[in-house]
């Protein structure tokens, strides 16, 4: 069994429930993203230009904290959603988009590469993929009102960001898992495929 797995992917990708389940099947202790403490969440949305690098500040410092704590972890861990994502996927998508600025950009990544030597990678990650429309559905689904505002450009960045990420990434195995035409939740024949993967990716 690997000591530290990886669930990454964009939203509505099916990290959560991926998590719930490798916790339930090899009794895993999971480590999750709590996303409402940011305590510039309300300035960033309100002024994104102002605040944009304060709020990414932030979700660094607050994740390399929660890595930390799972590499003391003693026994096989899983963490949803990593501290890559939150340079390689979101921080990138806000600078892009002129949110964050050259210098501060250059002071993001510097941190960033600092605090990426130094952390130990995972034993493997697992890259879920899922089409734009499967997405949307399922952000209709779980109605959260933050979620449902968010415009299609926005998403499309983000699977363009996460495709691109997922073909650089060389720090573990990868195990990419398309989860368009999976529903590992409902479905029964789905979850026995899943668990023939995630088997052969963990052993």
């Amino acid at each position: 069994m690997k000591r530290y797995i990886a669930v990454a992917g964009t939203i509505g990708a099916g990290k959560t429930s991926l998590v719930a389940w490798l916790k339930r099947r090899y009794g895993l202790v999971a480590f999750y993203e709590p996303n409402d403490e940011n305590p510039y969440l309300k300035d960033f949305y309100a002024d994104m230009q102002r605040w944009a690098f304060h709020s990414q500040a932030y979700f660094l410092a607050h994740k390399l904290e929660l890595h930390q704590e799972l590499e003391r972890c003693s026994v096989p861990a899983v963490i949803d959603r990593t501290i890559y994502e939150d340079a390689e996927i979101f921080a990138k998508n806000l600078h892009r988009q002129g949110h964050i600025d050259k210098r501060d950009w250059a002071v993001y990544l510097r941190l960033y590469e600092g605090i990426r030597r130094a952390l130990r990678p995972p034993d493997v990650l697992i890259a879920l993929t899922c089409s734009l429309a499967t997405t949307k559905r399922r952000i209709a689904t779980r109605g959260r009102q933050m979620e449902s505002a968010i415009p299609d450009n926005y998403l499309r960045r983000l699977h363009r960001l996460y495709s691109d990420w997922f073909d650089r990434y060389d720090l573990s195995p990868i195990v990419r898992v398309d989860t368009t035409k999976l529903d590992y939740v409902e479905s029964l024949v789905d979850l026995i495929e899943l668990q023939g993967v995630m088997d052969e990716a963990l052993k």
